[in-house]
């Protein structure tokens, strides 16, 4: 079976009312199909990389390609897990867990999008806190890293209520623009006395090989 070669397709977090893991080929043209439909308002720009200014179809298409990419070039080392994110059943989003050298940093980053008519339900805390568990709780991680420009107060309610402290700004060129990014960072005692939403990992015993982490212990 195609599992036992890569084991991550056997991975699955669930929340109270979320499923996270990787989607299959249809539902990966589903996660698509969300993206071409918009992602946030076109006034703003909260990526680094300007992706969502593409036309829908081609805005789409990079989502597919972008998710073939990381997944070919997974390397024990340097690895990133785009996992959809599913209500009732539905793709609504994805949410990004990556790290480098992470069996000696223990540390990780976070990424998301959801779509526009999956916002402002609760739906982006409760899909960060499932890969906050896999990170901490299953991967035994020490920091999780995180960033968000200053005009997006949802991203930063998110992380407030996830136990995230601030950890200094950055300048990137946005649009033609100077954007202003504020870092933040999740310590593990933070995690712990800022949890709130029940996670429950499976399948992550035959996948720790391609964390770089035989040893670590599973959630």
């Amino acid at each position: 079976m195609l599992t036992d070669h890569w084991p991550l397709l056997g991975l699955r977090l669930n929340t109270p009312r979320l499923v996270l893991r990787l989607p299959s080929e249809q539902e990966l043209g589903q996660l698509a199909d969300l993206a071409a439909e918009g992602v946030h308002e076109p006034d703003r720009m909260p990526f680094i990389v300007p992706w969502t200014d593409l036309p829908p179809a081609q805005r789409a298409r990079s989502v597919v390609q972008h998710h073939w990419l990381r997944r070919g070039n997974w390397a024990p080392d340097n690895w990133a897990l785009n996992l959809a994110v599913f209500e009732d059943g539905r793709v609504v989003g994805l949410q990004e867990i990556a790290a480098r050298d992470f069996a000696v940093l223990r540390q990780v980053n976070t990424a998301s999008w959801l779509g526009l008519r999956h916002q402002r339900q609760g739906i982006g805390t409760e899909m960060r806190a499932a890969v906050l568990h896999l990170a901490f709780a299953g991967l035994d991680a020490l920091e999780a890293l995180s960033g968000a420009f200053e005009d997006n107060p949802t991203s930063f309610a998110v992380s407030k209520k996830l136990g995230y402290e601030h950890d200094g700004v950055e300048q990137h060129n946005i649009r033609g623009r100077r954007a202003t990014m504020r870092r933040l960072r999740l310590t593990r005692p933070e995690w712990e006395a800022h949890k709130h939403i029940s996670t429950t990992v499976t399948g992550l015993a035959p996948c720790l090989p391609l964390f770089g982490l035989p040893g670590a212990t599973t959630a």
